[in-house]
């Protein structure tokens, strides 16, 4: 088997900045007339490995401020690093800050040349590319005006148009999918898959999760500029939401081999079997304060049988019962549908539905019903349960069971797309 060949390598990336408390103390600095230190030391990246292997899909997740946008930077050039290494194998075209190398006294024509010849192409290329640039971006006269004169949307289409036709060999994206209205949000997907399906090499940074799960074929997550870790998009988006409600605990050596021991089966005790025959996840991922606990949950079918199959198009009803250990303002029972890539596709609360409001007592236990008719496709997907709160503004996880319950939907009709709209038909 022919060994992968890396298009990006990076190893021990630092990336630090100097904060100063006011302007002076700076130029004191960068003039020697400082007696001691004028300044404090931020690290936005320390110590970051990351390898991107040709043809790959890799996402990179975090919260805001954990390092995203600046190993990206110092990938493409943009930025130096304070110390590392990082080594690219290919041609790269970057949708960072979108129009950053545009004249805004050029015309669109004149900035589509500027920024193809800062890529790296000759004219010649630069003309081959000339009418796809512009059937993309479709602007129509505007791009024989100055772009000082465009509407932030058309200098949008114009960017991502000259930066996503460019065919690169390496393909990084910052946030830049979500673009324009939604016909040129659909062209820019459409775009971005025919590159996955080509090949490409895609190094993908999104708070958009369902495009994470969807795209990417390994995701890394950074946080405060640690790499906490990096693994199936499912496995890498469930340790994010516990990161952001600070409940996350980097595992060690010995949890990744017994995960890992776990996932071949071997360590299933008789009960943990029982429970996946039944459509429970013996490895769900659990986390929150409990304060209150999800104590037993189960689905109903029509008929009000136990069951974890639903015929589609028919009603049902999710239950979760609920144990109180302390006295809590207004919880919120919660539940979502993930499918087998970890896309979640629909969910509710009881605070959005406005179904329930008060407080409760420690002692008391609480069943709740929520009942629906079902509308997904055919198929498997995951059922996550969310027991959470406010206690003034601060958010709290009480209890989460990530992946908790298979549900088989049983359909011998799959419209287009993640659910059916129940369409009626008449012809006349």
């Amino acid at each position: 088997m022919a060994e992968k060949k890396v298009a990006i390598q990076v190893e021990k990336l630092n990336k630090r900045y100097k904060l100063y408390e006011k302007p002076s103390d700076r130029m004191k600095e960068a003039l020697g007339l400082a007696r001691k230190k004028k300044f404090t030391e931020h690290y936005a990246l320390r110590d970051v490995d990351l390898s991107i292997y040709e043809g790959e899909c890799v996402g990179i997740i975090g919260t805001n401020g954990s390092g995203k946008s600046t190993i990206l930077k110092i990938i493409t050039g943009v930025l130096n690093p304070t110390s590392g290494n990082v080594t690219v194998n290919g041609r790269i075209s970057a949708l960072l800050e979108l129009g950053a190398g545009f004249n805004m006294e050029y015309n669109g024509i004149e900035n589509i040349y500027l920024n193809g010849t800062m890529i790296g192409f000759s004219k010649e290329e630069i003309d081959a590319k000339m009418q796809d640039i512009l059937d993309f971006a479709d602007i129509g006269e505007y791009v024989h005006q100055p772009v000082k004169t465009y509407s932030s949307g058309m200098f949008v289409r114009l960017a991502f148009a000259v930066a996503i036709n460019i065919e690169p060999e390496i393909l990084i994206v910052d946030e830049a999918l979500s673009v324009g209205d939604v016909f040129f949000q659909a062209k820019c997907y459409h775009k971005f898959e025919e590159f996955k399906r080509a090949g490409k090499t895609i190094l993908f940074v999104s708070h958009d999760l369902s495009s994470i799960s969807k795209y990417c074929d390994r995701v890394v997550l950074l946080n405060q500029g640690v790499k906490l870790g990096e693994g199936s998009p499912k496995e890498m988006i469930d340790a994010y939401k516990q990161v952001l409600v600070g409940q996350y605990v980097v595992p060690d050596e010995t949890a990744f081999e017994m995960d890992d021991e776990k996932k071949s089966g071997n360590l299933l005790s008789d009960e943990e079997l029982q429970k996946k025959a039944a459509g429970e996840n013996p490895e769900l991922l659990e986390y929150g304060t409990k304060q209150a606990e999800i104590t037993e949950f189960f689905l109903t079918d029509e008929r009000g049988v136990r069951s974890s199959a639903v015929i589609k198009g028919t009603e049902f009803d999710i239950h979760m019962k609920v144990k109180f250990y302390d006295n809590l303002p207004a919880p919120i029972f919660a539940f979502s549908f993930k499918d087998v890539k970890g896309t979640e596709i629909t969910g509710t609360n009881t605070m959005v539905e406005k179904a329930f409001l008060e407080s409760v007592t420690a002692g008391e236990e609480k069943e709740i019903i929520f009942h629906q008719r079902m509308s997904l496709q055919g198929g498997e997907y995951l059922l996550s349960l969310g027991l959470t709160g406010y206690e003034g503004d601060a958010f709290k996880v009480y209890h989460r069971l990530y992946d908790v319950y298979n549900v088989t939907v049983i359909s011998d009709k799959n419209t287009v797309g993640y659910y059916d709209m129940g369409s009626q038909i008449t012809i006349k």
